[in-house]
């Protein structure tokens, strides 16, 4: 019997489901793509992936977990099969497609995009994930809150535009449109309070955020949300877009 040299879980994630396929590749360098299944993206789902992929693989070689990092879609996931040991890879989406155009494949599917990334792992050397420091995970929510809201601002401004060039406004309908906004501008102040007293804490992140800034077009907020999306650049490295370009 040939010996196994990776073996591979590719996991497509979307919000509900998880699209999983099975790699492995022998002492021949031969890669084969075995085996596929479905489960929920929700703590049960998790309870039987780590089942399926146990009676799937053998115990003498090591098992990669492989996803993209799928919006905020994965993350659940990915600190559950960390919590219990597993071995965690996630790559950026652009690489996943990158390496993608690179297979014959005709039609992209869930399943096809799982089994590519199932043979992405086996033919590349993935980092091991570890969850980000809690300051990242903080930054993030905060930053993509602040987004929500000037998402909110927006619409509410267009309605506010509306109204008040309608001949049919009604005043009182105008003077709440217009609180709405105000309560939004407040909480967006509080928000950047809260950033920027993370960031004050950190000399590490006042370091990151010195380096991003002075980019030409990069604002303070443009910066922290990179530094807070990126984990603090752990997510970003040189040896990734070579091989992006590579790909």
């Amino acid at each position: 019997m040939k010996v196994l040299l990776k073996q591979t879980v590719g996991i497509d994630v979307a919000q509900n489901e998880l699209v999983v396929s099975l790699g492995r590749m022998d002492e021949q360098i031969n890669i084969e793509i075995y085996a596929y299944k479905v489960f929920l993206n929700n703590k049960k789902g998790f309870l039987s992936l780590v089942s399926w992929v146990n009676k799937e693989t053998s115990t003498k070689t090591g098992v990669r977990y492989a996803m993209e990092a799928t919006g905020v879609y994965h993350e659940s996931l990915a600190y559950y099969l960390s919590s219990i040991q597993q071995q965690v890879s996630i790559v950026l989406p652009n690489k996943i497609s990158n390496y993608a155009k690179t297979l014959d494949i005709k039609t992209i599917t869930d399943k096809s995009v799982s089994q590519a990334i199932a043979r992405f792992g086996l033919e590349r050397q993935l980092e091991v994930w570890q969850p980000p420091l809690k300051i990242f995970n903080d930054l993030r929510q905060l930053c993509r809150e602040r987004e929500q809201l000037v998402h909110e601002r927006t619409m509410l401004k267009n309605q506010l535009h509306a109204e008040s060039a309608s001949a049919t406004s009604r005043e009182s309908s105008v003077k709440r449109t217009k609180k709405r906004i105000a309560l939004i501008d407040l909480q967006e102040k509080q928000i950047k309070e809260e950033i920027n007293f993370l960031i004050k804490e950190d000399q590490t992140l006042i370091e990151k955020m010195k380096i991003v800034s002075s980019i030409p077009g990069i604002g303070n907020l443009t910066a922290v949300t990179i530094i807070a999306e990126t984990n603090g650049f752990e997510l970003i490295k040189i040896k990734d877009s070579w091989s992006v370009m590579q790909d």
